[in-house]
């Protein structure tokens, strides 16, 4: 699945993406697939609410945990200082969430809509977003079968019942995608400006960053001369994550407040993978519990699946991106149970089974995508409806 030409093949000999994307109708499908991935999320979450302990409603559950933290940044905005537990010990607050996705729903509310609806609003049409985005980066990169088949594969993935909630992914995902695709095609300003989005999103944006300097390099090598749009596209894409992490060090007065604040609160800090070792080393041996054992074993597949993906040499931005995604993800001490949903907009993981759906013939790839829905939307509802920990 090498897209190696996709490194120096100048944009006037590309075909139209539009047109090799299908057109309408095709973007059309690709949203469709989208749709039917939240029906059956939805489904799944009304099937195991109803049945769980706790009688709580749908949009409630949609609106649990880190929902609660961007809301009250869209309502409340970001604190002063750093917050503190009764007992004196430091406690994390809003500082550790990026401000893009909290501004919108912010911008959506002034509207008159309830913050809580604001959110969702915001979470559901960034799905739409990410759906085009994706279509159109399968597209572009192996073909209008596969652009598909990264919209059903990673809609449907486990967890990607955030796609659904008051959570940041839908929006960073859509941002990455449309970032990838721009770059691909050279459309340097729409790149730089969907960067720089993106690296407003999640702390996980300067690897799309990193991941659009490395196009950036690409083409002026492949060009041999100076052009200023990529450079600045690049460069502005790089200044979102340190800009936040500074206006945090600023509004504190400690440097090193971000980091602090996301440790005090969810224990989240870089230790090289001892943290992620420990605990595929204990549930695998001795752990108990399905969800502990089956989040072992994602970490296990995705791992496998982007050693395989990299053994067909997938384009080089994608491949940055989605390796430093990983070393974050696996590298960092934190909640297990969240690392899956941090997987998800990874997509680098995803290309095996793109790649094989593209060429498989259509029966026989619908219905393995459908199978594979079948388990990834249940696993999430159940977290979100049954499991009592946070995502």
């Amino acid at each position: 699945m090498s897209v190696t030409a996709g490194d120096v093949r100048t944009e006037e000999e590309a075909p139209g993406l539009w047109e090799r994307a299908g057109g309408w109708p095709g973007v059309g499908t690709a949203v469709g697939i989208l749709a039917l991935t939240r029906f059956g999320q939805l489904v799944m979450l009304l099937w195991l609410g109803g049945a769980a302990a706790d009688p709580v409603s749908l949009r409630s559950r949609l609106l649990v945990w880190d929902a609660g933290w961007f809301l009250r940044v869209a309502v409340d905005g970001y604190p002063h200082d750093y917050t503190y537990e009764p007992d004196g010990r430091l406690a994390g607050n809003e500082l550790a969430f990026f401000p893009l996705y909290p501004m919108l729903i912010r911008l959506v509310a002034a509207l008159g809509v309830e913050p809580g609806t604001a959110a969702l609003l915001v979470s559901w049409t960034a799905s739409i977003g990410a759906a085009v985005a994706l279509h159109l980066l399968g597209t572009t990169l192996y073909g209008k079968r596969a652009g598909w088949a990264l919209v059903a594969i990673c809609c449907a993935a486990p967890v990607s019942v955030v796609l659904s909630m008051g959570y940041s992914e839908s929006l960073f995902l859509a941002l990455v995608a449309g970032m990838l695709t721009a770059a691909h095609r050279r459309v340097w300003w729409a790149a730089g400006l969907l960067g720089l989005a993106a690296a407003l999103s999640r702390p996980t944006g300067l690897a799309a960053a990193v991941a659009l300097a490395v196009a950036v390099v690409l083409v002026l090598r492949a060009e041999r001369r100076f052009q200023w749009q990529p450079l600045a596209a690049a460069a502005v894409a790089l200044a979102g994550v340190p800009a936040y992490i500074g206006w945090v060090a600023w509004r504190v007065g400690d440097p090193s407040a971000w980091f602090r604040i996301q440790a005090a609160g969810w224990g989240t800090s870089f230790d090289f993978g001892a943290s992620t070792w420990e605990f595929l080393s204990r549930t695998l041996s001795t752990g108990d519990g399905w969800v502990p054992l089956s989040v072992a074993l994602i970490l296990l597949a995705a791992a496998v699946a982007a050693g395989v993906a990299l053994a067909n040499r997938p384009w080089l931005p994608l491949v940055t991106y989605g390796l430093i995604s990983m070393v974050l993800v696996y590298g960092q001490a934190g909640f297990y149970h969240s690392k899956p949903r941090l997987l998800l907009p990874v997509l680098l993981t995803l290309l095996p089974a793109v790649a094989a759906a593209a060429r498989a013939r259509p029966r026989v790839a619908v219905l393995s995508i459908v199978a594979w829905a079948a388990f990834g939307l249940w696993y999430g509802a159940y977290l979100v409806a049954v499991w009592p920990y946070t995502l």
